[in-house]
């Protein structure tokens, strides 16, 4: 499997989000097999700190050699428009998550603030979130979507269950494939065990989303490889594609153009996650 800085944030899996203020973890996030490494200075830092955090993620990010992600504050609270003036042209920011994000408004002022061409990860965790999240894929500069759950469920009351938790993650679901971006990205999972950690992520590939937050880095393997095609997905797309072209590319029935672009998806997967068929 290729590591976390190989693999196009546009398909990336696995989203790793480290405590900005605990800048001794950075280089090994850095060197793990995150698929992408997100700093976060927002609701891992308590506000006291949040300035020190800032300056250190700067400072990580500023030589070039290293990059990285980072969640930045909602735009609602003071700390939003230092986040972005800091970050704004760092060589090694690949993006923000901006956390909380309500409207597209929010996605559009945080990439204009920072360039304009810095991509902005609508993290989305409210249920005003949900409700205008084809608005906010929509947005101009919004790059990805992704799931808050554990702050949705504290806003809308909602239990941790697979069905109360179907619809907002649907929901993200169908306003990205509306927005034309790529698949969202699912919440962490916070328990340490990983059959359930493989159990969540199966529901995630279930439900259409194509990413997964993470906590920890053990969990890292599980995450990439429940949300990579399997070998048996990969060994069918090859021989479909094999018999695609040796029968001259024709078109046999109303079921070829669907199998044909589920194969070619899931070629282009293995390629990029290094996954061979048995």
């Amino acid at each position: 499997m290729h590591r976390g800085r190989n693999v196009d944030p546009g398909i990336a899996r696995s989203w790793l989000l480290v405590n900005g203020a605990r800048k001794e973890l950075f280089d090994e996030a850095h060197g793990s097999r995150a698929d992408q490494v997100i700093l976060d200075i927002e609701d891992a830092v308590d506000p006291a700190r949040k300035p020190d955090a800032r300056a250190d993620v700067v400072d990580y990010l500023s030589s070039g050699n290293k990059k990285a992600w980072v969640r930045i504050n909602d735009h609602s609270t003071p700390f939003w428009a230092d986040d972005v003036a800091a970050l704004a042209g760092l060589p090694g920011l690949n993006g923000v998550m901006l956390a909380k994000t309500e409207v597209g408004e929010h996605v559009t002022e945080t990439f204009d603030r920072l360039g304009g061409g810095t991509p902005v990860l609508a993290l989305v965790e409210s249920a005003l979130g949900i409700e205008e999240a084809v608005t906010i894929a929509r947005a101009r500069g919004v790059f990805r979507l992704a799931f808050g759950s554990g702050d949705y469920r504290r806003d809308t009351g909602t239990s941790a269950d697979d069905l109360a938790m179907a619809y907002p993650r649907s929901r993200l679901v169908i306003a990205s494939r509306v927005g034309g971006l790529p698949g969202p990205i699912d919440g962490p999972t916070v328990s340490t065990s990983h059959p359930i950690l493989r159990e969540q992520s199966a529901l995630t590939v279930s439900l259409g989303l194509t990413g997964k937050l993470c906590l920890q880095m053990d969990q890292l393997p599980v995450i990439n490889e429940v949300i990579s095609p399997t070998p048996s997905d990969v060994a069918w797309a090859r021989d479909f594609l094999a018999d695609f072209e040796a029968r001259g590319r024709v078109i046999r029935d109303g079921s070829d153009l669907p199998r044909l672009g589920r194969a070619r998806k899931i070629e282009n997967l293995a390629s990029a996650f290094g996954v061979e068929p048995n």
